[in-house]
């Protein structure tokens, strides 16, 4: 069992930057690979960023890449998303998630295990 809590979501005006965390407790961090997916109002959840445990694979989603960084320190057991040039369209409730396949990425919701509770991002135009 792996847990997770994101922090760092808030309210930002278009162009401004903010930076999520993920911390992980439970089970060793570099066993799983980490993503982040984000569910906006009224639409289905979707994926944003993946690495893989060693940090040296990675993929975004088209709509976020070029502003957003994903990072991890697994001396921490934590996860970050660096989020600069920020867009109305970037708002909605950002999750963590951990999954098994450590050596790889996953765009698919199935491919992950553990989810965290979701933070809040609001950018307001």
């Amino acid at each position: 069992q792996v847990q997770l809590v994101e922090s760092g979501g808030g309210l930002v005006q278009a162009g401004d930057s903010l930076r999520l965390s993920c911390a992980a407790s439970g089970r060793t961090f570099i066993n799983y690979a980490m993503g982040w997916f984000r569910q906006a109002p009224g639409k289905e959840r979707e994926f944003v960023a993946a690495i893989s445990w060693s940090g040296l694979i990675i993929r975004y989603a088209d709509s976020v890449k070029g502003r957003f960084t994903i990072s991890r320190d697994n001396t921490k057991n934590t996860m970050y998303l660096q989020m600069n040039s920020l867009e109305p369209e970037d708002t909605a409730v950002y999750y963590c998630a951990a999954s098994k396949l450590r050596a790889s990425v996953s765009l698919s919701m199935t491919n992950y295990d553990y989810w965290g509770q979701g933070t809040q991002v609001t950018v307001s135009s």
